[in-house]
């Protein structure tokens, strides 16, 4: 059987999902125009969307020993992501999201239980399993087992792709062993500035480039994204879709972009991949649900005299 492609190292979640125009008050209650379950965290949806379109992927984190446990594994394995590395905690699953979606705009809000970083340690890493892919993807957590993996993906020659988290204070001291040990950054609005400390995303990319990646791309939502290079830097513009929930958009967007660079495409061509994927994402609720198969991606862009 070929070996991986993409494995992953970080957070994996189980998200209830509750679609609303207002939120409900301790004065006054608020009715649902729908809710769901769907899986989700940053590369648990990031390997799902890229297993969708095609690619071989492994997760490496770890769940608990419970029902919602059993969920949050199947809601990987069904979409192809290989889980025989996940380490299994004493403990119920705590790694649950309530996400509270606004019906007008698609915009949400997150609530997280206290605690939910359970840290994966080193040792309990299989370097022959996490080396046997093309890239490794991270997102923040599980810092000290994410860097291990860096490491040994770099003596192997192979790639290292971040999800640097939003933008927040002290960005650089929490994330920049992480920027270090990274080869492609990609990151929300902000995230760059917050890293560099300069205003300007041109400038605070060259500054990151100059933390360790040979490529940084910020993207913007529906102001689409932005790739920097130590050779060319370029403006890719979002595909304008009815937008149902913004969940997991960022996260699909990744998992779209590593499938463009395992396929070897280069990095105009995977940017605009990727903002049609996360697009198609974006007209579904649910971080995972709404992410595409090849051909759906394939006729969204014929559709728009795109060709990839």
């Amino acid at each position: 059987m070929p070996g991986l492609q993409v494995a992953g190292v970080g957070l994996s979640t189980i998200d209830v999902l509750a679609r609303l125009e207002e939120m409900p008050t301790w004065q006054k209650g608020a009715f649902l125009g729908e809710i769901s379950f769907d899986g989700g965290g940053p590369v648990g949806t990031a390997l799902a969307a890229a297993a969708r379109l095609g690619v071989r992927t492994g997760y490496v984190g770890i769940c608990g020993n419970d029902e919602a446990a059993n969920l949050k594994l199947l809601y990987l394995t069904r979409d192809g992501v290989d889980t025989s590395r996940v380490v299994t905690r004493p403990r119920p699953e705590n790694q649950l999201v309530l996400v509270f979606v606004q019906q007008s705009s698609g915009e949400r809000v997150f609530g997280l239980i206290k605690d939910m970083d359970d840290a994966l340690k080193p040792e309990e890493l299989d370097r022959d399993y996490i080396t046997s892919a093309d890239y490794l993807h991270m997102d923040g957590y599980h810092q000290k087992a994410a860097l291990q993996a860096a490491c040994w993906m770099h003596a192997a020659g192979k790639k290292v792709m971040l999800d640097a988290p939003r933008s927040g204070a002290d960005l650089r001291n929490v994330i920049g062993e992480l920027v270090e040990a990274c080869d492609v950054l990609i990151g929300g609005s902000g995230v760059c500035q917050a890293l560099s400390g300069k205003p300007n995303f041109w400038d605070a990319g060259e500054a990151v480039l100059r933390m360790g990646p040979q490529v940084v791309v910020q993207t913007e939502g529906e102001e689409g994204s932005k790739t920097l290079t130590a050779s060319e830097h370029f403006h890719t513009p979002a595909f304008q879709v009815e937008v149902v929930d913004t969940t997991g958009a960022g996260d699909v967007f990744h998992g779209a972009y590593l499938a463009g660079l395992v396929r070897g495409w280069d990095l105009r061509q995977t940017a605009r991949y990727a903002s049609a994927v996360a697009a198609l994402k974006c007209m579904h609720l649910g971080g995972r649900r709404g992410a595409p198969h090849e051909p759906e991606v394939r006729d969204f862009l014929k559709q728009r005299g795109v060709e990839i």
